[in-house]
């Protein structure tokens, strides 16, 4: 078995050792949120695809990628909002919190080893 990156398909990557870190920080950029909820989150992979999009490829897709996956988490959790005034939103927010900090990890660490992270149930807002 080879060592080298790969693609979601299994082809090698063609990346940089910079493309692999800004696609890594475009999605770890997102634990923002634990300083600025909801906010941040949306806003540390808006701001890396915003300054990286015209200069890597690779860092473009990841940062579209984060970005699209927690538009849709803070949807998600606007929901669950409403849903506590029906008790079940608590145990539902909590969950996807837990779901939504597995996700990120584990995309940035996929990220950093060049290989093309697609989270699953994003809606894709950004194309």
């Amino acid at each position: 078995m080879s060592t080298d990156p790969s693609t979601s398909n299994g082809t090698p990557s063609a990346t940089t050792q910079d493309d692999r870190t800004w696609g890594m920080i475009a999605h770890l950029s997102a634990l923002a949120a634990f300083i600025a909820p909801f906010l941040g989150a949306v806003l540390g992979p808006l701001i890396v695809w915003l300054v990286k999009r015209d200069q890597s490829a690779f860092t473009a897709e990841a940062a579209k990628e984060a970005l699209n996956f927690n538009i849709t988490v803070a949807i998600g959790f606007a929901i669950c909002g409403l849903l506590t005034l029906v008790w079940i939103g608590i145990p539902l927010m909590f969950a996807l919190s837990v779901v939504w900090l597995v996700l990120v990890i584990v995309a940035g660490i996929r990220t950093g080893e060049g290989v093309h992270y697609r989270y699953p149930y994003a809606l894709r807002f950004i194309k």
